[in-house]
């Protein structure tokens, strides 16, 4: 070295001597800051690789579920179609012997009081099927 130095270099290598020790100190936290961005970058990549497949299931899922609902609705049209046919059944038996049934027992009430009125000794028909009884009396 110089047996001359002045102030000013000496000022000076005690500036890059500072300089030296802060970019040292410096480092460091760089470095740290390095890796911190490669964890992260490596925890993205990691959850972008598991959201994935949870994706894919929750795909797998809704579908499963739109095709229940697609089933639950053709068993829900089929009893639908099945209580119409129901009713449309029990109209047609009610129309073929519900009237019948009644002109029948219509025709045995009108026969029983015209026998009845036969049968009462004046010769009247019956009001009621009470008023046709004999009584124990008779």
């Amino acid at each position: 070295m110089h047996e001359n130095m002045g102030a000013g270099e000496i000022a000076g290598l005690i500036a890059a001597i500072a300089f030296a020790v802060l970019a040292g100190f410096l480092i460091y936290p760089l470095i740290r800051l390095g890796k911190l961005f490669d964890q992260l970058a490596d925890t993205v990549k990691e959850t972008g690789d598991h959201a994935l497949p949870a994706l894919d299931e929750g795909v797998t899922t809704v579908q499963q579920v739109n095709k229940s609902l697609a089933d639950v609705n053709e068993i829900s049209s089929a009893a639908s179609s099945t209580a119409n046919n129901i009713g449309a059944l029990t109209n047609l038996y009610g129309s073929f012997l519900g009237k019948p049934i009644i002109k029948l027992a219509s025709t045995f009430y009108a026969l029983r009081a015209t026998a009845r009125s036969f049968m009462n000794k004046g010769g009247q028909p019956a009001q009621d099927a009470k008023a046709a009884a004999p009584t124990k009396g008779e």
